[in-house]
């Protein structure tokens, strides 16, 4: 399996890409307001490189449940400083995390080499075919209503079958905005319009997207869910995201979108390393 992101090129099966979360808002769950400054975001996105990460995804619009819409023009101002300084820098690939086209073109035109929008639930025929021109991926994610209003009691018949329905069908939608199979990326949207119950279903039934062929993507990093019965804070939950992301790499995922990079590549790795033993054996 192939995928393209403008001049990048990955091969899979291979070991599972990290993805790094740079958060240039105020008002994101865990983070809002640590990296408004745009040298002190760029240094971050460095620094995680460094750690390890293959991919840097940068965000100016927080996407938490209930989060408060920004304007085109201030998410502009907030994310393009970061990329046009790390253009040129940045050995691995920039991702774009937007909902809006006009963020999308100009991040593309400064460096971005994949756009991250967790509005694929929406119709964006335009957002399609700049992918599909730029040659940049795009990641199609699953997502029910809004951040708005995703949280207000989700329910799914089959949440499992629901979204790979979903993202079945999302994938001939961009093929017929000219937007190539190898430049497509799925994510189930954890956290996004689900219950702790759908969270934890999608991920143990998370083999079933294998089927379509394409990359997947997997983010939990410091979700609500995983909490527990001790309402854990963000920054307690390292723990259960860690163990969240090895059983999404056992499962099939192939890029593992998450805040701390260093930990997470150390336990999937590990993870891999049995999951090849394992193979050897068999």
């Amino acid at each position: 399996m192939q995928l393209r992101a403008r001049q990048f090129q990955f091969s899979f099966p291979s070991p599972a890409i990290v993805m790094g979360i740079l958060n240039a808002t105020p008002d994101s769950f865990s983070d809002g307001g640590n990296f408004m400054d745009a040298s002190k975001a760029a240094d971050h996105a460095l620094d995680m490189e460094a750690q390890g990460a293959g991919i840097i995804d940068i965000g100016g619009e927080s996407t938490r449940p209930g989060a408060v819409p920004v304007t085109e023009a201030e998410e502009l101002r907030r994310v393009m400083p970061i990329i046009e300084r790390l253009s040129g820098l940045l050995r691995s690939p920039i991702s774009i995390d937007t909902m809006k086209e006009g963020v999308a073109r100009a991040a593309v035109a400064a460096g971005a080499s994949i756009i991250n929008d967790v509005g694929g639930n929406q119709h964006k025929p335009g957002m399609w075919r700049l992918a599909a021109q730029t040659g940049c991926s795009y990641v199609a994610m699953h997502m029910r209503g809004t951040p708005q209003t995703m949280h207000i009691n989700p329910q799914y018949s089959n949440v499992s079958g629901e979204v790979l329905g979903f993202l079945e069908n999302a994938i001939q939608e961009l093929g017929g905005c000219g937007l190539p199979r190898d430049q497509i990326i799925i994510d189930p949207g954890i956290g996004f319009g689900k219950t702790a119950a759908h969270n934890v279903e999608l991920l143990a039934r998370l083999g079933a997207l294998r089927a379509l062929g394409r990359p997947v993507l997997v983010g939990v990093s410091r979700k609500s869910f995983l909490a527990g019965r001790d309402a854990a804070p963000p920054g307690e939950r390292l723990p259960a995201g860690l163990a969240c992301a090895c059983l999404a790499v056992q499962r099939g995922a192939n890029i593992i979108r998450t805040h701390d990079v260093r930990e997470t590549l150390r336990a999937v790795r590990m993870a891999e390393e049995i999951l090849a033993a394992e193979r050897v054996r068999e």
